[in-house]
């Protein structure tokens, strides 16, 4: 009996093998917090946690035993998976504690997902913690999050901790390649663009839209930015209305915020945003090395804002009057 997680999670190799040992010692804990940033692969980790634990063929995790299938397809009646775009709710914890403690159905253990918990109410994350003190035998936590930062120190205590790190763009355009067949410039450029992230990277190349949005995100913000209060506040009304995550943004306009300090500071080889490369040289010359540090710092106390909710509007309206001016 053997487990390769490995073979469904791309390229967090020393975390595969840390657990596969630990799931095979009959030593992993009942509760594991997977960190690391968007589309990195926190979720699939956990959800390929679980079908290693369920799966029936002696190479585990198989993906095609009736217990993979249906982890896979999201149905199985012993594993949970939250995973909405909303904060977790108190009684969407309460109802999941109930049904922790209730006997397994085909399994062993019953299994929780909880995914981006950094987003839970404080009600909800109190109420997990409870659980996380005394699990019944039975049952095992899968926590993801983009960090440590906004979660209770007590829930992070009570938990095996794997932090993922960002992927070699060398060995996603090796993935692309070899698993998705995509054309040698285009796994590079996909590569670069995707911050270390291979889930980024195959959404991107399966769907087109994915790219012309970012173009648009970037373009609309340098846009606000060469023009005046009025403009800009235009744009943050403009971006509360999209239904976007907006770290998914954020995050983008962190990367070419990064990026301008490179070329400031003549290291622009790095560039993540290489096809913005003009427009990144131009502000890097336009502006001081104070007022790109100043912008990255804004852009990241933006992002803690949303985890605490802030409201969306003036949060956008807030970072986009403090960042600094552009040249057209």
């Amino acid at each position: 009996m053997g487990y390769q997680l490995d073979n469904f999670v791309f390229g967090h190799t020393w975390a595969t093998d840390l657990l596969a040992r630990a799931i095979a010692a009959g030593k992993l804990s009942q509760s594991v917090l997977i960190t690391g940033m968007p589309q990195l692969g926190k979720t699939t980790l956990a959800r390929t946690v679980a079908m290693a634990i369920n799966c029936t063929a002696p190479e585990k995790p198989c993906g095609h035993c009736a217990a993979c299938t249906k982890i896979l397809d999201g149905n199985h009646p012993d594993v949970r998976i939250l995973d909405d775009d909303d904060a977790l709710k108190i009684e969407e914890v309460r109802t999941l504690q109930h049904d922790l403690s209730l006997t397994p159905h085909e399994s062993l253990q019953k299994i929780a997902i909880l995914a981006n918990f950094d987003r839970a109410t404080t009600g909800a994350a109190n109420a997990l913690l409870k659980t996380l003190e005394e699990p019944p035998a039975h049952a095992m936590l899968l926590l993801t999050a983009r960090s440590t930062e906004h979660l209770l120190p007590t829930i992070v205590s009570r938990c095996q901790n794997i932090h993922l790190r960002p992927v070699s763009t060398d060995a996603i355009a090796e993935m692309l390649q070899q698993q998705w067949h995509v054309p040698a410039a285009t796994a590079t450029h996909l590569s670069h663009l995707s911050t270390g992230r291979p889930g980024w990277a195959v959404q991107a190349f399966r769907n087109p839209e994915v790219l012309e949005q970012r173009t648009a995100w970037l373009t609309d913000m340098t846009t606000a930015l060469t023009g005046g209060a009025v403009a800009r506040l235009a744009f943050a009304e403009q971006l509360a209305k999209q239904s976007f995550s907006p770290s998914a943004i954020l995050d983008l306009w962190l990367s070419w915020w990064r990026d301008v300090l490179l070329a400031h500071n003549q290291t622009a080889a790095h560039l993540v945003n290489v096809d913005m490369e003009d427009t990144i040289r131009r502000a890097a010359q336009n502006l001081s090395q104070a007022q790109i540090v100043a912008a990255i710092a804004e852009l990241k106390t933006t992002l803690q804002n949303f985890d605490y909710n802030v409201n969306r509007r003036l949060n956008f309206e807030t970072l986009l009057l403090k960042l600094p001016p552009l040249k057209p």
